[in-house]
Order: structure tokens, then sequence, then C-alpha cells
């Protein structure tokens, strides 16, 4: 009994994913905060958001093989927090005010309260903070670096729109705007980067540098939107549209990857769908993890 004993005490738990019930959440959005910290956190950690796409949780895209954070949080150390949308249908609030908005308490400032308490509460790296995320995901990471990009440093988004480019006529939360998802929303790059500006009024420190992934074959969110979300970006910092450096195949076969100075890069994968899967070995390197 004693030897039973010691070794249930002995006994060490293993990493899971955690729902963080209290998160301090001020905003009128209840998305849920999930949390997974490796059994071997790094010193003040890295922290890297990791967004569901429609019809997920955050269970399920962290139980899905092709999203590959846990796998790279285990190995390197750093912490990742996974919410999950409070809609129905579970996609993201890209169309109303309230998410469109710097502290207007949408489906954005809840993932920022997020950020807020990992930094607080599992001593992040406040110059770490990093954010991805696929479909309904990668247009809430296009948001969150509009409206809150003092929190930040980078982002690296698979299949999504331009930041504002969902936004509802008619204000409503979480609403499909077939004239975004089809490719119809198109813009100048001056009037995409006064989206962003309106976002965040006055707001004038940095911003995260932005990786945008999307497929020629994408049927869901159309080719267009990679162009007009590189317009977007390009125009945010002040870079040319035309790239300073283009690599075919890379970082594989039928990607080609363009960059616009330091913090505008683009991927564009030949014949793939909706959406392109996530590629852990690129996004860390873009984060520089």
């Amino acid at each position: 009994m004693l030897f039973s004993a010691l070794f249930v005490a002995g006994t060490t738990v293993a990493a899971s994913l955690t729902q963080v019930s209290n998160y301090n959440n001020n905003a009128t959005s209840k998305a849920q905060m999930w949390v997974y910290k490796p059994d071997n956190v790094a010193e003040n950690p890295p922290l890297v958001v990791v967004i569901h796409s429609c019809q997920s949780t955050a269970q399920s895209y962290f139980q899905n093989n092709k999203i590959p954070w846990k796998q790279g949080s285990d190995k390197k150390g750093y912490i990742t927090v996974w919410p999950s949308s409070p809609n129905s249908g579970t996609c993201w609030d890209v169309s109303s005010k309230k998410s469109l908005s710097h502290l207007g308490g949408g489906d954005s400032q809840a993932i920022a309260n997020m950020i807020l308490y990992a930094i607080s509460e599992y001593k992040v790296d406040p110059e770490r903070v990093y954010v991805t995320g696929g479909s309904s995901g990668a247009m809430m990471s296009n948001v969150l670096a509009a409206t809150y990009p003092e929190l930040i440093k980078a982002v690296s988004l698979y299949s999504g729109v331009a930041a504002g480019c969902f936004v509802s006529s008619s204000g409503g939360v979480d609403q499909w705007n077939n004239s975004c998802s089809g490719g119809q929303s198109r813009a100048t790059p001056e009037k995409w980067k006064q989206v962003v500006l309106d976002m965040y009024p006055g707001y004038n420190g940095p911003r995260p540098k932005m990786q945008i992934w999307h497929g020629s074959a994408d049927s869901t969110l159309a080719p267009q939107n990679y162009q007009e979300e590189i317009k977007q970006w390009t125009a945010v910092f002040n870079v040319s549209q035309d790239p300073t450096s283009t690599a075919a195949n890379t970082p594989q076969q039928g990607y080609t990857t363009s960059n616009y100075g330091d913090s505008v890069q683009g991927i564009y994968a030949q014949g793939v769908g909706h959406s392109v899967p996530a590629n852990l070995t690129a996004s860390e390197l873009w984060f520089g993890l």
C-alpha cells in the first residue's frame, strides 16, 4: 500500500488543453479561452494564438492533425492559446462594428483579453506574441492585426480575407458576406489601408508583420481575396505591391513565396483549395520561433 501511494504521488500529469474559465474578459463576446502549456515551458515563453475555422472549436482544432501547433509547442516550449467561438456555427464575428473596432466589445476584444491574461498569468514575453488561423480564423487574424496591433508581433494566416472585407451593412454579428467571399469586394490599396486605420483611430505604433497564405483553387473564399489582402497590408506598411523577391516552389512544390520588404509575405499555393494546410516550419520561421 505504501509503495502504491508513493507511485501515485510521483505520477506526473501530461500537458493537456485546458479551459480558462475566468480570463478577466470585459468584452460582451463570451468566447472561451483554452490554453496548452507544454510539459517543458520555456523561460518567458512566446505565445501563439491559434484561431479555429467555422464549424470547429478550440478542442477539435487542437486535435486536428493538420493543425500542428501542439507539436511545435511540445518541441520548443512556447505556450498556445486556442480561442473558441461563441457564435452559432462557430464562425468568428468579423462583420460587426463591435469586432471591427478597438475595444468594441466583440470577439476580437475577447481574444485580446486572452493575450493579456496569458502575459500576466503565464509570464509570456509580450514582445513575442503571435497569431495564426485558418479560414474564419484567418479572417479574425487579419482583424486582430488591425484592432490590436500593439499586442501582436507577427501573423501567419491561411485562406482568409482582408480586414473589414466581411463587414455587415446591417451591423450584424457573425454575418456571411457573399460579395467578399466571392472576390467581388475590391478596393485600392489606400482604401484598404484606411479600413485598417479606422479600426483603431489614432494608433501610430508598431504593427505585426503579415504572412498571408491562399490557394488558387479556393472555391469558398475566392483567390482574389489574396490580392486584396496583399494590397491592404503593403499599403499599411507603405511598401510597393511589386515584390522585392519571389521564390518558386517555396516552401514546397507548387507554392510561390513573394516578399514585400520585411513585413509582408504572400504565399500562393497553386491548385490548393480551401483551406491551405498549416505549415508549421514556415510559420515558425516567420515568427522567429
